[in-house]
């Protein structure tokens, strides 16, 4: 980090904090506040809704992610476009047309007063965590990169965002998040474009892909139909759809965003100008963390990336042991290189090498099989092993230019504001609106329930700095907060298509057949996932979106017709 790295790092946030308050300040209107006047247009909305679901995790994760395992992650995004069509077409009129501040107002004309709580309350657990998730991801990878105390990371992540969050409402996190995702993709094609400058000049784009296909990064669509498969085509179209009609179509981060539309068009195009464009965009990052491994073929990558547990077992009994695996790394890599690197140059001639290839093959399995015995010596010495989250900002630190480096450490963190910005905004609106303004006894004027929502927005983002103080770093970040979506979406989803699609069952069958059904989510996801290593489960967590969803329908059903009086 040079001083220019730091003028743009400094400067970019502040600008962003500064601009967001002065740019919404003194709204004392609910509607103002909570849904910005619905003056919102749609690449705005589209804009914020990208903004919202593309936090931190997704530019430190994703490419790890990618590097790791390749672009197979990009099914997970497969079911976002069916999703965005059904939602444009049942969700956002009826919304609008019961002018709600908040999806779960909804359940309570369709349904009652307890369905509603039980689903706001759903909502408020599990956003809150990832609010905590959403502030801790980039805090703990730099402050393991950087040195930096991790708490005052937490802290300082926090306050920024709660300071224009608060002032400002749903206005202020609207009008941020276009420029944090200007700032975000600029960041991100620099990043792009210098990976592929920074390859030897024999190494073509077009033979980046084809180095990336000989080591199996390329396997974009998996039409297997096994179960415990975290990503495939199937799990994406069905699982993924699921979690993508609960995330974008009952969840209060999203719904708040296209709520604060002009019109219902307005709210639609927005909808869809995401739902087509997230994928390419997940794709790009995906590809970009492709070209990162691509890189590092001809350059020195570390046996582990997390500099945590290199200090670690560099003082413990286990140091030889890894010294000597890196030693091992080192000369597989020294032929690696050679060899891609003839390999490439014989693709420039139209050659693609079969003996080259088999060769690379065979490097890369000896690579595998050194980084697995690695992972074991750092489990050994209680250490997190898993590296995925610290490969892309590892690559922007050491090798990307001065100021570079300070707008894609920008990125990261205006990412991390953006998103963690949405969710506090949501548990804000949710905790006045469908449980604090519900249960009181008197009317109260709208500069009190403005007043609410900012005092609720400061506890909240207080809730969050915690969470993310006592967090644990499990997992890669970008599955964990998907998991946890996973777990709670499905239930939500199911309690929502009744109250759109089954007009006969009522309140009672509904709330039982939700809570019912969300135990048995957190028995299944306990039995069947959590306790299984990474990636080893019995059930891909993708499921648990379309299990959730179909237990609470069916549950419902069963529930509504026992309770139904039977005729003589």
């Amino acid at each position: 980090m040079q001083t220019i790295d730091w003028i743009i790092l400094i400067f970019t946030l502040l600008f962003i904090v500064f601009y967001g308050a002065w740019k919404t300040k003194g709204s004392q209107d609910v509607k103002e506040y909570i849904l910005g006047n619905n003056e919102t247009k749609w690449w705005t909305i589209g804009i914020s809704v990208m903004a919202t679901q593309a936090s931190a995790i997704t530019f430190l994760s994703t490419p790890g992610q990618a590097f790791h395992d390749g672009m197979g992650f990009v099914q997970f995004y497969f079911g976002l476009p069916l999703a965005t069509l059904i939602i444009c077409l049942f969700f956002i009129p009826i919304y609008h047309k019961l002018k709600v501040y908040t999806a779960y107002e909804f359940l309570e004309n369709r349904f009652d007063l307890k369905t509603r709580s039980l689903a706001a309350v759903l909502f408020l657990v599990q956003r809150g965590l990832a609010a905590g998730i959403t502030i801790y991801a980039p805090a703990i990878i730099l402050s393991s990169i950087l040195g930096w105390n991790l708490n005052w990371l937490n802290f300082i992540i926090g306050v920024l965002v709660i300071i224009y969050t608060v002032s400002g409402g749903t206005r202020a996190v609207n009008v941020t998040q276009k420029q944090q995702m200007f700032i975000i993709m600029v960041g991100m094609f620099f990043a792009f474009y210098l990976i592929l400058q920074y390859l030897p000049k024999e190494v073509t784009f077009s033979n980046a892909l084809q180095i990336a296909g000989v080591n199996d990064k390329m396997n974009i669509l998996d039409f297997s139909v096994n179960p415990n498969s975290r990503y495939t085509f199937w799990s994406g179209i069905t699982g993924g759809v699921f979690l993508f009609l609960s995330y974008f179509g009952t969840d209060q981060s999203q719904v708040q965003r296209y709520l604060s539309g002009k019109s219902v068009r307005e709210s639609q195009l927005g909808l869809i100008f995401n739902g087509f464009l997230k994928v390419p965009m997940q794709f790009f990052i995906l590809l970009t963390g492709v070209l990162v491994f691509v890189f590092f073929q001809f350059n020195r990558v570390p046996l582990n990336f997390n500099p945590s547990a290199q200090k670690a077992i560099e003082k413990s009994e286990y140091k030889e042991e890894y010294k000597h695996l890196e030693e091992n790394l080192y000369f597989i890599q020294e032929e690696k290189q050679r060899v891609t690197l003839a390999y490439a140059e014989q693709l420039n001639i139209d050659v693609d090498n079969p003996a080259l290839r088999k060769r690379i093959i065979a490097l890369a399995e000896k690579e595998k099989n050194i980084r697995e015995k690695s992972a074991e010596l750092i489990k050994n010495i209680k250490q997190e092993s898993n590296d995925k989250d610290y490969v892309f900002i590892h690559f922007i630190l050491n090798y990307l230019p001065s100021g570079l480096i300070g707008l894609l450490l920008a990125v990261i963190l205006s990412a991390a504001m953006s998103s963690t910005a949405s969710e506090l905004n949501a548990l804000s609106t949710t905790t006045v609106i469908d449980i604090y303004k519900r249960n009181l006894k008197s009317d109260k004027s709208d500069k009190h329930f403005v007043r609410a929502s900012k005092f609720f927005t400061l506890l909240w983002g207080i809730i969050a700095i915690l969470f993310a103080c006592f967090g644990t770093l499990v997992e890669n970040l970008i599955q964990l907060v998907n998991i946890i979506g996973s777990v709670f979406y499905g239930t939500i989803l199911g309690i929502f298509l009744v109250a759109f699609f089954i007009k006969y069952i009522k309140g009672n069958a509904i709330f039982y057949g939700g809570l019912i059904s969300q135990i048995l989510v957190f028995v299944i996801y306990y039995n069947y996932i959590h306790i299984y290593p990474s990636g080893k489960e019995l059930l891909g967590y993708l499921w648990l979106n379309a299990i959730g969803t179909v237990m609470t329908i069916t549950f419902a059903l069963a529930i509504e017709t026992m309770s139904k009086p039977k005729s003589n």
